[in-house]
């Protein structure tokens, strides 16, 4: 992958479009947007995306987004291919009412199980000297140990991303062909057996931005008469797959190892920490400390 233009703190608008329609809305971006240096020389202009999400035995994640909560978190391990040399993504996106942050780290693939049985990788296995970064995957290895958080859903979708060539202030992207299957393990293959198709033939069309929202996306939107949505990839696919499938029982059966005793559920109530509703989650997830730092709200 190229240089990282990950907006930290951002506003996001999503729309569910047809191609047709998609295709439109593209050369109108293109009159603004330059295309994402990812997505130059590949067909459809898309590079391809997975990600891994991990969740709580009861998909308290799963849960805080069906539930509306205006303060939630999601726990992703994003890849872009299967080469065991490329870098893996530990990355907690986080809503605080209508502001959406990210923190993401770059660690080697060959640290994940490490991390999944609770030790914090070591310096050699990050990917990055840059403070943020090993903070992310700080906070990443705390949620993740507080939630007791596993593999649950591979989701993957081919991306066309349009960035702003002075700064990282918008960003519009295009998904396509979004697919989600469960997926209890962390072996990073980009192809699926059986995978769902939770938008269909549909796009999701994202507008990124950081600050007011540009007077000629505005006026797109206003022009193409669009539809402001929702498109939750791993929610829509728990929902398709089944929460059943993802369950404690149904890891048993696969052979997946549990984290300490092999009871989540014991876990959580040992610490003292889970005993609550699931709407409390992330508000206590802040105030553990574990969704701060300069880039978060």
């Amino acid at each position: 992958m190229a240089a990282d233009r990950m907006q930290r703190q951002r506003f996001e608008l999503k729309y569910r479009i047809q191609e047709e329609e998609a295709q439109q809305i593209r050369d109108f971006v293109s009159a603004h947007l330059q295309l994402d240096e990812n997505g130059i020389g590949r067909p459809n202009l898309s590079y391809p995306v997975h990600s891994l999400y991990l969740d709580s035995d009861d998909l308290a994640t799963y849960w805080m987004t069906v539930n509306g909560d205006k303060n939630r978190f999601k726990l992703r391990l994003r890849f872009y291919d299967d080469r065991p040399d490329t870098p893996v993504y530990c990355e907690i996106k986080s809503r605080v009412d209508q502001c959406i942050s990210k923190q993401r780290g770059a660690i080697r693939k060959e640290a994940v199980p490490w991390l999944l049985a609770g030790q914090l990788p070591a310096p050699e296995q990050l990917l990055s000297r840059d403070p943020k970064q090993r903070f992310a995957v700080e906070q990443f290895w705390k949620l993740t140990e507080w939630l007791c958080a596993r593999p649950k859903m591979h989701v993957a979708y081919q991306r066309e991303a349009w960035v702003d060539p002075g700064s990282d202030a918008v960003r519009v992207t295009f998904d396509r062909h979004v697919l989600g299957e469960p997926e209890r393990t962390t072996c990073y293959r980009t192809e699926m057996t059986n995978p769902c198709r939770p938008f269909g033939n549909e796009v999701i069309l994202e507008l990124k931005f950081t600050n007011r929202f540009p007077k000629w996306a505005r006026e797109m939107v206003e022009i193409f008469e669009l539809t402001r949505g929702t498109a939750a990839k791993y929610c829509e696919c728990v929902e398709i797959e089944g929460e059943q499938r993802l369950t404690d029982s149904a890891l048993r059966e696969s052979g997946f190892a549990f984290c300490e005793s092999g009871d989540v559920s014991s876990r959580f109530h040992r610490g003292g920490i889970f005993s609550e509703s699931r709407r409390t989650v992330a508000p206590r997830a802040m105030q553990q400390g574990f969704l701060c730092g300069d880039n978060v709200l």
